[in-house]
């Protein structure tokens, strides 16, 4: 139906072809990251399935987001107009609900063709037959599924994390860090190392990278897709090794903190750097953040779905993800596993309709232009530093500005005086992403509406979103038995009308 390849080249293409160079990174000085939701569904000529004729589908990326930063918790603001964390995956995320508000929209007004179709319940609808979604990320999340072994073999491309980082921890580096040279090495195409892992000598990690300030940047090392990979869990601490017998020399570093009433990373030397499996909350630049890392945020989607509170009153199930894909990076198939899925895999007693996915975990050979890698890769002698570029894209495939450049949190160009009109809000905050839920129920005949939303008068952002009840005992189900520490905002942040 569709391959890892396919899905990366199509969200590279609509990257390229129909997002505008506004919010872009700085060519040779600037790099980003990319994620996209993927609508996967059968063509309207489709015949039947058959085993010498594989089904055919149509692809269509419906969202899409870059963006490397996210706001300290002093620069939140309790109106919503704000974006807190602008990490791409987040973006895209938002995004996709823009698109998914939409499509609503077009389902209970009856103009055109949706991706919704009639649930059973009165003013509620549930994803068409055969329509599915699928996530890509140009990156792994930060946080767990950047957390994996680095394993030695008779030649390592890379060496060991130096002492310097062992004592300087990432999370207190710059995230515009000087690449060693044995680094740059592995990115000239005609190095030796470089051509080693070319022609497939065991001078290669099957390993995730490490995120670094900000969000993590992609080791130059070039991966190989089908490198034997081991779950971190296993390892020994102690002894460093892997069950199957391969010394872990290191561990590659996430700098995305343990979140209170979290165990704590050990912070030894070596592969024990790390404790695997839990909570954190990403860095900022010396202003705590309350944005709990993406991999956290991408577990919690295969929970409780992506569409969120708001928009779970008008559907009969969750919308989940199907699968994600990978681009090419340093990568772990058992991490990711781990961090999306193996967290939360005993969680019992969710409502009907809720439950945890077995998603689909793939990767693609094909490399995001603009990450750091490739940029890196590119810029050869280029004098200054490799910085992440500071502005987030966000595009929906909506008919009304389905554009969205932000910086900071605002709308790229928004001056100090301009915050707090209705300008300097971006179409995916919190409150604009409230107020079109509000257009959309305005738009459908009270005695249409959906129970949760008739049996009381609700006025707030918070009220809606409790007033989603079996969203709220799902979401309260998985904070008791798997992630007890999510950092929360405080009510008085959801206040907003």
């Amino acid at each position: 139906m569709w391959t890892a390849d396919e899905i990366a080249q199509l969200c590279y293409e609509h990257y390229r072809i129909r997002l505008p160079k506004q919010g872009k990174p700085e060519p040779n000085r600037e790099w980003t990251l990319l994620a996209a939701v993927v609508k996967i569904q059968p063509s309207p000529d489709q015949d039947c399935d058959t085993p010498d004729k594989p089904a055919q589908v149509t692809k269509e990326v419906v969202s899409m987001g870059t963006g490397t930063k996210c706001i300290g918790q002093s620069k939140m603001r309790k109106s919503g107009d704000v974006l807190n964390d602008s990490h791409a995956e987040v973006i895209a995320r938002r995004s996709f609900q823009r698109y998914l508000c939409h499509q609503l929209q077009l389902a209970a007004t009856l103009k055109e063709d949706s991706i919704f179709v009639p649930g059973t319940q009165r003013g509620q609808w549930k994803l068409r037959p055969g329509v599915f979604f699928v996530f890509f990320s140009s990156h792994t999340p930060c946080g767990d599924a950047s957390i994996i072994p680095m394993l030695g073999f008779e030649e390592q491309p890379c060496y060991p994390a130096s002492r310097d980082w062992v004592t300087n921890s990432p999370v207190e580096a710059s995230g515009n860090l000087e690449i060693p040279e044995n680094k740059r090495n592995c990115e000239d195409p005609d190095s030796p190392i470089a051509k080693k892992i070319r022609l497939g000598t065991p001078a290669r990690l099957g390993t995730n990278g490490a995120a670094l300030r900000d969000r993590q940047g992609s080791n130059p090392v070039p991966p190989d897709v089908s490198s034997p990979t081991v779950p971190t869990e296993e390892l020994a601490p102690v002894t460093g090794t892997a069950p199957c017998g391969v010394k872990v020399v290191d561990v590659y570093r996430t700098g995305a903190k343990c979140v209170p009433g979290e165990a704590g990373d050990p912070r030894k030397p070596g592969a024990a750097y790390h404790q695997v499996g839990l909570l954190r909350v990403k860095p900022g630049r010396g202003d705590r953040t309350c944005s709990m890392s993406c991999s956290d945020k991408v577990a919690r989607w295969n929970v409780l779905g992506c569409q969120g509170a708001l928009l779970m009153h008008f559907l009969e199930e969750p919308v989940y993800l199907s699968a994600v894909v990978i681009g090419k990076c340093p990568y772990s198939q058992e991490a990711m596993h781990r961090a999306l899925i193996g967290r939360c895999q005993n969680i019992s007693a969710l409502p009907k309709g809720f439950g945890v996915k077995e998603l689909k975990i793939q990767q693609s050979r094909l490399l995001f232009e603009q990450s750091r890698c490739a940029v890196q890769a590119k810029r050869a002698d280029c004098p200054g530093r490799l910085v992440p570029c500071g502005a987030a894209i966000s595009w929906s495939a909506v008919p009304e500005q389905p554009l969205d450049v932000t910086a900071n949190g605002f709308p790229q160009g928004t001056t100090r005086k301009g915050i707090g009109s209705l300008q300097a809000r971006s179409r995916i905050s919190k409150v604009e992403l409230f107020r079109s839920f509000q257009k959309l129920r305005s738009s459908i005949a009270e005695d249409k509406w959906p129970d949760s939303l008739r049996v009381q008068k609700l006025h707030t952002y918070q009220e809606y979103k409790k007033a989603a009840s079996a969203y709220q005992e799902a979401w309260s189900t998985l904070r008791k038995q798997a992630f007890g520490s999510w950092i929360r905002n405080p009510p008085d942040y959801h206040q907003f009308e």
